[in-house]
């Protein structure tokens, strides 16, 4: 049965706390309330009513301003199905901005608006019901804008607060139809956004938004280039992005010129408001490809020699970016122009990395900027993106002028390499991703931000001040929907979203897109997806990275995830799990929620489900094919039909999504990384691609396919052999299998053996124990491909200490004895985590003593919680004595002597201001406490193989040993703070018998 869709704000939102905005409002404020985004809409009754009512603009106001008056009617025709206005009437709409509507003007000067607390700030709007504002009005709504800007978010504003998505048109998102509208009484505002430009970069666009976009809207119109994105397409960007109150937009640039794919693209952005900026590689307000498209060796419209180097083309590059200033400066669009210079495909310079020549091509710049406008160049917004190999030079001493702003980044991956170090006339900002290319491997197919990532990384930047412009690099833009939101939610408002109400903005994300009942569910779908693949790229389902002679290796064929403890199975169990809870949101859903669902959630939930189910088949029909199980090319059909239900859900999402409208964007492969053999060395870490072309996606590494006999033949794995490929009779090294060691305080899944036909007849089996205390669930039976027996220690008949069994498995005229041991009976005295199977594994929540203070940062890990130190801005400490730490206690029941300790840590970077490195410290007992820097080897400006590592695997594993002196018995870790920003996920003590597993071993029994 379909819910009913309910309210999505206005009256929903009346039990919604008032919120603090970025900036302070006074007491001398006229009464003004900041609030939540809407939430002075009513749908039970109010002050004015929205239906019917005109909207009334100057004509003189700000184009944006006239132009999003259209958009106010159009959503309010949306949701009351009453087509307004745009003439006075008495009951009006009136929308403009202080000083430059000559209807705003007048009210004010009229004592009839007060504007106190909103004039002459930045992007900040007032609405306001108010009595006879003029001769003939009854009663007014007013939406007033201390600039073009603010008056344009106080517009859209009023729109997500009657029900109209921010998203409604680029995930044909249908508002909720209402009988009445109305406005509540008093002075409501959103406040002034504490991050003053914050915006996104379209990017590695090609092939889904790059397929999508031109067939849509028609080609670019720059000759000899079809697939540039024109003025239609772009009007979309500026108004989804003024919905979310950006402000600001590095455009598209894979192989796309902005300024040339369509001659009315600058003009769009400036009637719509937007302010213009470009990436990080492409200076002074000209995209990189203007130069590709008409400069090379040899050739140059600018009289040089057509290369990208300004030691030997120094001359013509000033004319090239003298163009570009001219060109803002002609058309009169707003820019904030990038300073610096990189090499030429986003790699470094081809000059090399001298801080000379780099202070030179900034002066140069700033030269450039004043003689074209003619102005001081601080009246000239610029940055200076410190991304990759350019944080060097500020490392090294090299600083902009005071009022550029210095836009630092993040690792590509979503960890901030450098936090604010002092104060800037021009403030800092931040480059943030949501999609990437690049070492590593690129991610690009489906979002995969957890929230709660994001949160604690945009919690430290605004923590120490980082508030100048804002950037998030959102691909395709579609399909990374939530985070987007999110990152401009937070930019605006930091204070409105601590931790603890993460699961609120989820809900309110939920509720706008899907009303209200289903709102609870959606967002904790949603929050469960993102801590899942959280935990790996979905590209990277396929590359297992290890240690070898103490270096990072690389295996593209075969699965991080191990077979050991049942992980392989248990993730994609709860992908499962996951798949089935979004499948039956949907069936609740109605009929016109079908198509948002599917575009905002239910794709890529149902297809990363079903790439963990094929990744489980794949790599199961690998094993099975090594050991010739009759199982085998069963697998391999399983993992074929999940490669066609991958394909048939893109086409679902190309052909019969919103009748068609996204044919060709699900395009993006995500499957084939790392097929060398067809498509090239980069295929580590490149898409799989031909001539920059897109590749459709193939099981990679293939399946097999095997000839089985047609008689029946044993076979046995036991549990823990699997990932060395290990079988009996006849496939091992060892004539003996043994079965994990058994313990009463074990918390692993339990032991098993597997009995397996290497033939095609079926054969009868029998599981005989030689002790009373060893059972098996199913003794006997008939095994016609495979049958998995559990196996457990009855402890009531187990002897005290350690034991010994056998279990003969017998079947098809074969037999095989399986070794079994126990770890002892019951011990008195234990405490805390207890030891089992040679290790104790602790997750950093449960602390038995916390000393300082200490935040838990829920869903942070890829298990569960993270505890960091409190606030982000603490100083570092030297640690010992009071000095903050969390404390763990454990009982450990063997004698090993020394231990080795496992911190999995979140993959941050040394990015506190005078500080080198990130640290931790940890001791067992009294024993001395060893500081690690968890950066160590970790090169986040080169991308080497050892940050690779740690971010591809979404935690950073570091080990210490230590002494156990007094053997046996209670013990105390201890967890110690050195510096602020570390994020502890789990502890394990490795005893002697940890197994290797990718997420590491379920948390110890406590006692």
């Amino acid at each position: 049965m379909s819910v009913a869709r309910r309210t999505v704000l206005g009256a929903g939102l009346a039990a919604v706390p008032v919120l603090a905005s970025g900036a302070a409002f006074a007491a001398g404020d006229g009464g003004l309330r900041v609030t939540d985004p809407g939430a002075y809409i009513s749908f039970t009754g109010g002050a004015f009513s929205l239906v019917g009512a005109p909207v009334v603009v100057s004509p003189e106001d700000h184009p944006g301003v006239v132009r999003v008056a259209g958009d106010l009617r159009d959503d309010l025709e949306r949701v009351t199905g009453v087509r307004p206005g745009a003439t006075i009437s008495r009951l009006p709409i009136l929308l403009g901005t202080i000083g430059r509507s000559a209807l705003i003007d007048g009210l004010v000067r009229s004592g009839k608006l007060d504007v106190t607390g909103v004039r002459g700030r930045w992007e900040t709007s007032l609405q306001t019901v108010v009595e006879h504002p003029m001769p003939g009005v009854e009663r007014a709504f007013v939406i007033a804008g201390s600039d073009p800007r603010g008056t344009i978010f106080g517009a859209y504003d009023v729109s997500y607060g009657i029900g109209v998505s921010p998203w409604h048109w680029w995930d044909d998102v249908p508002p909720v139809r209402r009988a009445g509208v109305w406005v509540r009484a008093g002075r409501h505002t959103q406040g002034t956004p504490a991050v003053k430009y914050r915006g996104f970069f379209i990017n590695d666009e090609n092939p889904a938004l790059g397929t999508w976009a031109p067939a849509y809207f028609g080609p670019g119109k720059a000759p000899g280039y079809p697939g540039g994105l024109n003025s239609a397409f772009y009007a979309r960007v500026f108004e989804v992005l003024l919905r979310l109150k950006g402000n600001y937009l590095w455009p598209a640039v894979w192989g796309r010129a902005f300024a040339e794919d369509d001659p009315e693209n600058h003009r769009r952005a400036m009637e719509y408001g937007v302010v213009m900026g470009t990436s990080h590689e492409a200076p002074m307000m000209r995209g990189i490809e203007e130069w590709n498209r008409h400069a090379s060796p040899g050739h140059d419209p600018y009289g040089g020699t057509g290369e990208w180097s300004y030691r030997r083309n120094a001359e013509a590059i000033r004319a090239y970016w003298r163009a570009g200033i001219q060109r803002m400066v002609d058309q009169g669009f707003e820019g904030v122009v990038t300073l610096g210079m990189r090499g030429n495909g986003d790699t470094s310079l081809p000059d090399g990395d001298g801080i000379e020549l780099m202070q030179e091509i900034i002066a140069d710049q700033r030269k450039i900027i004043e003689e074209v406008t003619g102005r001081p160049a601080s009246e000239t917004p610029q940055v200076w993106t410190l991304y990759k190999e350019v944080q060097r030079y500020w490392d090294r001493g090299l600083r902009a002028p005071d009022d550029v702003t210095v836009v630092l980044t993040d690792d590509n991956w979503g960890n901030i390499r450098k936090h604010p170090d002092g104060v800037r006339e021009g403030g800092f900002g931040l480059y943030y991703h949501f999609d990437y290319v690049g070492a590593g491997r690129n991610y690009k197919w489906v979002d995969t931000a957890n929230l709660r990532n994001v949160w604690d990384q945009l919690h430290q930047a605004h923590a120490y001040g980082n508030h100048g412009l804002w950037v998030a690099n959102v691909g395709d833009l579609k399909g990374n929907e939530l985070p987007t939101e999110f990152f401009l939610s937070y930019a605006w408002n930091p204070e409105a979203w601590p931790l603890e109400r993460l699961g609120a903005w989820e809900e309110r994300y939920a509720r706008q897109n899907f009303g209200e009942t289903p709102a609870r569910e959606i967002a904790s779908v949603l929050a469960t997806y993102g801590r899942l693949q959280a935990r790996r790229k979905p590209e990277l389902l396929n590359r297992r990275i290890m240690m070898a002679d103490g270096k990072v290796v690389y295996d593209d064929q075969q699965t991080p995830y191990y077979f050991a403890h049942r992980e392989l199975e248990r993730v994609t169990e709860e992908w499962r799990v996951l798949g089935g809870r979004a499948e039956r949101v949907a069936r609740r859903l109605p009929g016109d929620l079908q198509d948002a669902w599917y575009e905002l959630v239910g794709y890529e939930v149902t297809a990363t489900a079903n790439l963990y189910a094929l990744r489980e088949a794949e790599f199961g029909n690998l094993l099975y094919a090594a050991q010739g199980r009759a199982a085998t090319n069963d697998r391999a059909a399983q993992a074929e039909a999940a490669l066609a239900r991958d394909f048939a859900l893109a086409d679902r999402f190309n052909s019969r999504v919103a009748d068609g409208k996204w044919k060709g964007f699900q395009t993006q492969p995500h499957i084939d990384y790392g097929d060398v053999d067809r498509y090239g060395p980069n295929a580590g870490w490149q898409q799989p691609e031909k001539d920059n072309v897109a590749l459709p996606d193939v099981l990679f590494p293939a399946v097999r396919r095997i000839q089985v006999p047609d008689g029946a033949e044993l076979g046995v794995s036991v549990d823990g052999a699997e990932d060395a490929g290990e079988w009996w009779p006849g496939g091992s090294a060892t004539d003996v299998p043994v079965l994990p060691s058994f313990s009463r305080y074990q918390t692993r899944p339990q032991q098993y053996v597997e009995i397996f036909n290497r033939g095609r007849t079926p054969f009868v089996y029998e599981v005989r124990s030689s002790v009373p205390w060893l059972v098996v669930d199913r003794a006997r039976g008939r095994v016609d491909q495979q049958v998995r027996v559990e196996v457990r220690a009855d402890w009531a008949k187990a002897p005290a200490g350690r034991a010994e069994g056998t279990l003969t498995v017998s079947g098809a005229g074969a037999s095989v004895t399986v070794r079994c041991v126990t770890e002892g009976s019951r011990v008195r005295g234990v405490r805390g985590f207890v030891e089992a199977g040679g290790y104790v594994a602790i997750d950093a929540e449960h602390y038995d003593r916390a000393v300082g203070d200490w935040r838990r940062l829920d869903g942070i890990g890829r298990t569960g919680a993270g505890m960091t130190p409190w606030p982000v801005t603490s100083p570092s400490v030297t640690p010992g004595g009071s000095s903050p730490r969390l404390e763990y206690e454990v009982s450990v029941l063997s004698d090993p002597g020394e231990v080795t300790v496992w911190a999995y840590v979140s993959p941050r970077n040394p990015a506190l201001p005078g500080v080198t490195g990130l640290s931790y410290g940890v001791s067992l007992d009294d024993g001395p406490i060893q500081t690690v820097d968890i950066t160590a080897g970790a090169d986040d400006g080169a991308l080497n193989v050892v940050w690779a590592r740690n971010t591809s695997d979404s935690v950073n594993r570091t080990a210490t040993r230590h002494s156990v002196g007094s053997g046996a018995g209670v013990h105390r870790l201890k967890f110690w703070m050195v510096d602020p920003t570390v994020v502890v996920q789990r502890l394990v003590i490795d005893t002697g018998g940890m197994p290797e597993l990718y997420l590491g071993p379920r948390e110890s029994r406590r006692v």
